[in-house]
């Protein structure tokens, strides 16, 4: 019984060997839409003859092994009602890969630790056996793809699939892709089973010198925002930051504050504010060489781009998300993304056609907005609720994300806003 939310074709391979060593094998990948980053369990039966299986779905309790792919899914209920306590034996990812969750709450985390107590609690914890196959294989291979294959030579090695070593290797040669990685990647998974500190020590990644430079202070860190700002837009946009950070340092340091709480917290989030990600930030992100350097770095032969874009003149609204639907652009939209990129200059302009967007009024409006709090804020600023005045400063942190979510998330940076700024001003009334 297998589980994954990576590439259910590894799990072919299986039902392939069975084949070579005339054995039974029945796969069924379970409904799950792969493609969209949803899970994919895929009941596998394996028996000495094609006549022994009967039915291949795996019933409540009746998995002899669990190779969980990816640790979430592994931990579902779909799977765990599988797991018969103190028998089962389950071989999982540990690598912790982000879920959908994290497009609808930026803050979500993977509770990794809890996962794997509630898989231990179902299986038993001797019957449970977690490496982190996903950050392995990219280590040794250069590509997560290999996870999958490293797992199923990991769990061979320990002795948890009835098939011999020339089937599975002659099943990955006949499938043809990827050959010489998955071959590679099956073995390092052996090796691990065998020998799993010595494996992950090999794989670790050699540690850069170490850096005689102290901690850049906030005058360098300063410094690098303000040639991103120059990029973004231009001089007088990185003048108007550093006009306000320095304006509040001067007033932090008058009261004897050389902790800089205040100007950090300003020159990180102020700076969010005015880089804010648009159109013609996109293009230029996508068009200034980088991307494209990248692009070529990662892949090798004729590579062709095809870009996901939502353009909001033409885009139209889904009916169950309200979101703007997404149209594929072929490489053609490469020069489009260099001329906007070069149109910045219109940005928040009357000739922006982009500025009347809500999401564009919004980011303006935030921008005035947090001036204006630090004009109030150093009227009123205090050693006492100098603190506080940092986590005002510090708001525009928590508002991610794009269009509907960017919305939401201000809409919440605002409610706390206004909690904030009552402890502040109550006390200042106080001293």
């Amino acid at each position: 019984w297998a589980t994954s939310r990576l590439d259910p074709g590894a799990f072919a391979l299986i039902g392939m060997a069975a084949h070579l060593e005339g054995k039974g094998c029945g796969i069924i990948d379970m409904a799950g839409l792969a493609q969209k980053g949803g899970a994919v369990i895929s009941n596998l039966r394996l028996a000495p003859s094609p006549d022994d299986i009967q039915a291949i779905r795996v019933a409540a309790g009746g998995a002899d092994l669990v190779l969980g792919c990816d640790m979430v899914v592994a931990a579902s209920q779909k799977v765990l009602s599988c797991i018969q306590t103190g028998h089962t034996r389950l071989a999982v990812n540990s690598h912790e890969t982000i879920t959908a969750d994290f497009t609808l709450n930026p803050d979500a985390e993977l509770q990794g630790d809890q996962i794997k107590t509630v898989i231990k609690a179902r299986a038993g914890e001797e019957y449970v056996e977690f490496i982190n196959a996903g950050t392995l294989a990219t280590q040794l291979m250069g590509d997560s793809i290999a996870a999958n294959l490293f797992l199923l030579g990991f769990a061979w090695q320990k002795g948890l699939l009835p098939l011999s070593h020339d089937a599975l290797t002659s099943a990955i040669k006949i499938n043809g892709v990827n050959v010489a990685m998955n071959m590679a990647a099956f073995l390092w998974g052996r090796r691990a089973a065998y020998r799993q500190a010595l494996v992950e020590n090999l794989a670790r990644p050699v540690p850069a010198s170490p850096d005689p430079q102290p901690p850049a202070d906030l005058d360098t860190l300063m410094a690098r925002r303000m040639d991103d700002l120059k990029a973004y837009q231009n001089e007088a946009l990185a003048a108007r930051y550093k006009a306000l950070v320095d304006k509040v340092r001067s007033a932090e340091l008058a009261m004897g504050e050389s902790g800089e709480r205040l100007s950090r917290a300003v020159m990180m989030n102020y700076f969010k504010l005015l880089s804010y990600k648009d159109e013609y930030e996109v293009a230029r992100l996508f068009s200034n060489g980088e991307f494209e350097a990248m692009i070529r770095e990662a892949f090798t032969g004729d590579t062709r781009m095809t870009f996901q874009f939502a353009p909001p003149f033409i885009a139209h609204r889904d009916k169950s998300t309200h979101r703007l639907r997404k149209f594929r652009f072929g490489p053609w939209m490469m020069p489009v993304l260099r001329l906007l990129a070069r149109l910045k200059i219109l940005r928040g302009s009357l000739l922006d056609p982009f500025r009347y967007q809500p999401e564009r009024k919004l980011e303006r409006a935030l921008i005035r907005e947090y001036e204006q709090d630090m004009v109030s804020i150093l009227e009123h600023l205090t050693p006492q609720n100098i603190q506080i005045a940092a986590e005002i400063a510090g708001l525009p942190a928590s508002i991610r994300g794009f269009g509907p979510l960017k919305i939401q998330a201000a809409a919440k940076a605002s409610e706390k806003r206004t909690e904030i700024f009552a402890r502040f001003y109550g006390e200042s009334a106080s001293t």
